[in-house]
């Protein structure tokens, strides 16, 4: 197992944001994370990266506990996460985003190499990239986080509300990105507010409610739940 969290409990002042959060993602899966608004997705991808610290519970990367290390440390180790609200840097160009994806040790030698890559995978971006990140469009902007992401030579990468913000055209193309990665061998965790195209595209899902992990099975099992079809799917 790739992944492997047991009893993962997280604290914001007095307010727990995670309840005993137990679950697996396998080498090369897509595992969505359903829940609503405030039922502590982010806060999850947060104690994965190290950005949070969780007051309990193990996180386990290939074997080797992670909890508690640095953000950088786990970006070193390969995971990565396309944050919500993309997070570019907006006064820098499109080119000097991406090499900043690339700092850490573990991807500084294939930083031209990646570069290209990313290239070849948004060719707007390098008709863009001389030109300022904030200059960009929602989608393009999106896009970039995600090449961002992939110069540092991930094997992880979480994505959080990819297609938050954008317009309905370009959301079925920040899937399609998804997908294709996928299918180069990525391993992917997916929290996303379209439940739907989300669990439809997962290998498995975790419906997260109040900080607490209340159903899990397959992306299609989910879907087709009834529970999951009332509560987020309104059917």
């Amino acid at each position: 197992m790739m992944l492997e969290i047991r009893d993962l409990d997280l604290f914001y002042g007095d307010a727990q944001a995670l309840d005993g959060v137990s679950l697996d993602v396998a080498e090369h899966e897509v595992v969505a994370i359903v829940g609503a608004n405030g039922a502590g997705k982010t806060s999850l991808i947060h104690a994965i990266a190290g950005m949070a610290k969780a007051a309990r519970g193990s996180i386990r990367f290939e074997g080797a506990e992670i909890a508690g290390a640095s953000s950088s440390r786990i970006c070193d180790l390969g995971i990565a996460q396309v944050a919500e609200g993309r997070q570019i840097f907006p006064s820098l160009s499109v080119r000097e985003n991406l090499e900043m994806g690339a700092v850490i040790p573990r991807a500084r030698h294939l930083r031209q190499q990646t570069l290209e890559r990313c290239y070849e995978m948004f060719p707007k971006l390098r008709v863009r990239s001389d030109q300022a990140a904030g200059t960009l469009s929602g989608g393009e902007q999106q896009m970039l986080a995600i090449g961002r992401c992939l110069m540092g030579q991930p094997r992880l990468i979480m994505f959080d509300e990819p297609s938050l913000g954008l317009a309905p055209a370009v959301v079925g193309e920040m899937f399609k990105v998804i997908r294709d990665l996928h299918a180069a061998g990525m391993t992917v965790i997916l929290v996303e507010q379209n439940v739907s195209a989300s669990l439809k595209l997962a290998d498995r899902g975790y419906v997260l409610e109040n900080g607490r992990i209340v159903l899990s099975g397959t992306g299609a099992g989910l879907l087709n739940d009834p529970g999951v079809r009332q509560a987020y799917l309104g059917l």
